[in-house]
C-alpha cells in the first residue's frame, strides 16, 4: 500500500504532489510485479475506520489501515521544496514485523518531478526485492513524454470532490497528453459518474484492448452502452472482459445484455451462480431466464434460493408467488427455448466494478502462468517469456517488457531474442549505448532480424546511412518479406542510400 506523501512545504496548493507520489509508486509497483493496493481500496479502509479521506494517519493508524487491507508493506513519505528544488523522502514499513526501513531520498528541480518519483519507485522496488533487475532508466522513461502540467491536471482531476471539476481537469490532462491512458480512464469514470453515458462510452473506447486497464474500461463501457439501451455493444464489451477474466459480475452483465436482446441467458447465468452461489441476484436472474424457457421447476428452485439468501427481497418474493400459482404462469408452447414475456421482471445488472477482485484474479492468473512456465525446459521458457515481452513492447509497456526479457535471460542466458528485446527496451528508454550493446550481444549469439533493425535505427538516427543500410541488408537476407525491414529499405533509398 502506498500512502500519499506528506506535504512539508507549508504550501497547500502543492498537496497534489502527495497524491502524485502515491499514483506513480502504485503504478510502478504493479508493473514491477507487486500486488499494489489501489487508491479506491485505501479510501475504503479510511471510511471503514471512520476517518475522512484527507486524514493523515499516525504510525499506529497506518498499521491499522494496513491490517484492514491485509497489506504486507506500506510505502510512506514526505516532500519539501527549497527554491525550485523538490526533495522527496520515502520509507517502507513492514506491517507484519513492525519495522521501518531507512529513508530513501531523491532531490531535483521541481520540473523533474516525474523523474524524482520514478527514481524513488525504482529504488523501493529494489529494496523490496534485491534481485529485481529492471534498469532505473526504464522506470524514468515509463510515462515519457508526459508533461508535468498534464500530470498535475490528471491528479487534480482524480482527487477533486466535484464531478464537474473532475471533468474540467481531466479534459485538460488528455488535451495536454493525449497518449496518457490513465487520464482517459479517469475521464471516462468522471463522465460515468455524471451520467453522461455517451461521452463515457466514447472515452473508455480510447483505451486500446491490450492496455492494462482495458478490462476495467470495457466493464464501465459496457454499463454505459447498457444505460443507453445499446445492448449489442454492451454485450460485446462485457464479453471482451469475461473472455479474459470470467468473474461472475461480468458474466452476469453479459447475460443481462443478451437477455435484453431476446437471447437466452441461461448458460451465462448458470456460470455466474456457479462462480458465486451466495449472490442472490445471480439466482434471481437465472430464475427469470429459466422461466423464459418454461422450466418452472428450475425457476422455482432458483427463486427460492434468492429469497433464502435475501429474505427482504420483495420483488423476488412476488415473483416466487407468481411462479407457484399455475393460473398466473404464461405457458411457453416451445419448451426449452426462451420467449418474450413482458410480465416477467427484468434481470438485474451489477453496477459496480470490483477492482480488487479483478486485480487479484489477474494476479492469480499471472501466478498460474508463472508456474506453468517454470515447468518448461529453459529454452522453451525463455521463448515464451520473450513472446510475452514482445507483446508488452507492442503495447508501449517497456517496464513490464524488460521484466519478461530479464526473466528469459535468467532461464536461458544464450537467448539472442531476449537480448534483442532488451535492446528494444533500451532504445525506447533513450539509452542508445546500452541498446547498441544489447543488439550486438544478440547478434553474437545468433543472427536475427530484430537486432539488425535496432542497429539500423540507431545508425539512421545519427545519420550513418551506410551502416544503417548494411544492417537492413542483413535483415532482408534473413527475412526478405519482413515488413519493417522493407519499410526501412524504402526510407533509406528515399534519402539516396542504396541497400545491398
Amino acid at each position: 500500500m502506498v500512502l500519499p506523501f506528506e506535504n512539508h512545504t507549508s504550501q497547500p496548493n502543492l498537496d497534489w504532489i502527495g497524491e502524485a507520489a502515491a499514483d506513480i509508486l502504485n503504478r510502478r509497483m504493479e508493473a514491477a510485479g507487486f500486488l499494489s493496493i489501489s487508491r479506491v481500496d485505501r479510501l475504503y479502509a479510511l471510511d471503514h475506520l471512520g476517518l475522512p479521506q484527507s486524514f493523515r494517519p499516525s504510525r499506529a493508524t497506518t498499521i491499522r489501515i494496513a491490517q484492514t487491507l491485509d497489506s504486507d508493506s506500506v510505502i510512506l513519505g514526505s516532500y519539501t521544496i527549497t527554491g525550485d528544488r523538490l526533495s522527496a523522502t520515502a520509507q517502507v514499513l513492514d506491517a507484519k514485523a513492525l519495522k521501518i526501513t531507512a529513508p530513501i531520498q531523491q532531490e531535483a528541480d521541481l520540473k523533474n518531478l516525474l523523474d524524482i518519483l520514478n527514481s524513488l519507485a525504482w529504488r523501493i522496488a529494489r529494496q523490496l526485492d534485491p534481485s529485481y533487475s529492471v534498469a532505473e532508466q526504464t522506470f524514468l522513461a515509463a510515462d515519457a513524454p508526459l508533461r508535468v502540467d498534464a500530470f498535475e491536471n490528471y491528479i487534480r482531476g482524480t482527487i477533486a470532490e466535484s464531478p464537474a471539476e473532475r471533468v474540467v481537469h481531466l479534459k485538460e490532462a488528455v488535451r495536454l497528453a493525449p497518449s496518457f491512458t490513465p487520464a482517459w480512464l479517469a475521464l471516462g469514470k468522471a463522465y460515468f459518474a455524471n451520467q453522461d453515458y455517451e461521452s463515457a462510452a466514447a472515452t473508455f473506447g480510447r483505451l486500446s484492448k491490450d492496455d492494462p486497464k482495458a478490462l476495467e474500461a470495457d466493464f464501465y463501457r459496457g454499463l454505459a452502452f447498457f444505460y443507453t439501451a445499446n445492448y449489442m455493444k454492451a454485450e460485446d464489451a462485457f464479453a471482451f472482459v469475461s473472455m479474459r477474466l470470467p468473474l461472475p459480475e461480468v458474466v452476469n452483465n453479459q447475460a443481462v445484455a443478451a437477455s435484453r436482446r431476446g437471447r437466452d441467458g441461461v448458460p451465462l447465468f448458470q456460470q455466474a451462480t456457479a462462480a458465486d452461489p451466495k449472490d442472490p441476484d445471480y439466482h434471481f436472474n437465472l430464475a427469470v431466464a429459466l422461466r423464459r424457457r418454461n422450466d418452472l421447476p428450475g425457476a422455482i428452485r432458483e427463486i427460492d434460493q434468492t429469497v433464502k439468501l435475501r429474505p427482504q427481497d420483495t420483488e423476488a418474493q412476488a415473483f416466487a408467488n407468481v411462479l407457484k400459482n399455475p393460473g398466473l404462469v404464461k405457458v411457453n408452447p416451445d419448451r426449452g427455448k426462451a420467449i418474450q414475456d413482458d410480465t416477467l421482471p427484468l434481470e438485474r445488472i451489477k453496477r459496480t466494478y470490483d477492482e480488487t477482485g479483478f486485480r487479484q484474479a489477474a494476479f492469480e492468473l499471472e501466478q498460474v502462468q508463472s508456474m506453468r512456465l517454470a515447468s518448461l525446459p529453459p529454452a522453451e521458457r525463455a521463448s515464451a517469456l520473450v513472446n510475452e515481452g514482445n507483446q508488452f513492447i507492442s503495447s508501449g509497456l517497456t517496464l513490464e517488457a524488460e521484466r519478461e526479457f530479464q526473466s528469459a535471460l535468467q532461464a536461458n542466458p544464450s537467448s539472442a531474442l531476449a537480448h534483442a528485446g532488451l535492446a528494444q527496451v533500451r532504445e525506447r528508454s533513450g539509452d542508445t549505448n546500452a541498446a547498441r550493446q544489447e543488439a550486438q550481444k544478440s547478434l553474437a549469439l545468433s543472427p536475427n532480424v530484430p537486432a539488425h533493425l535496432i542497429l539500423a535505427r540507431l545508425d539512421l538516427a545519427t545519420n550513418q546511412l551506410s551502416e544503417a543500410s548494411n544492417e537492413v541488408g542483413h535483415a532482408l537476407k534473413l527475412e526478405p518479406a519482413n515488413a519493417n525491414a522493407r519499410g526501412m529499405k524504402q526510407a533509406l533509398e528515399s534519402r539516396g542510400q542504396q541497400v545491398p
